[in-house]
């Protein structure tokens, strides 16, 4: 595999793991017990930390890649094995 594939691969992988993350871990000012602003919305999370979720996201993203690039290699799932119709 071409290392700019490889590094699209990873990007994307990283892109869709850092969406699916969001709403984990997030707690509301109500759960947290501290007092809203106003104009605030009820489902706006009490804290964010963008570093720790991209470490995260980081982490995971490395070990689905890791995962992807074995098959790549290894062949264990092919084009062929996904085809349901024929």
């Amino acid at each position: 595999m071409n290392p700019g594939s490889a590094l699209a691969v990873y990007f994307l992988i990283f892109v869709f793991t850092a969406f699916l993350m969001l709403p984990f871990g997030m707690r509301t000012d109500e759960e947290v017990g501290a007092p809203k602003m106003v104009g605030q919305a009820e489902s706006a999370p009490h804290r964010f930390d963008l570093k720790r979720h991209l470490l995260r996201a980081g982490l995971i993203s490395a070990v689905l890649f890791a995962l992807f690039y074995a098959n790549w290699t290894q062949g264990w799932v092919t084009a062929e094995d996904l085809d349901f119709y024929h």
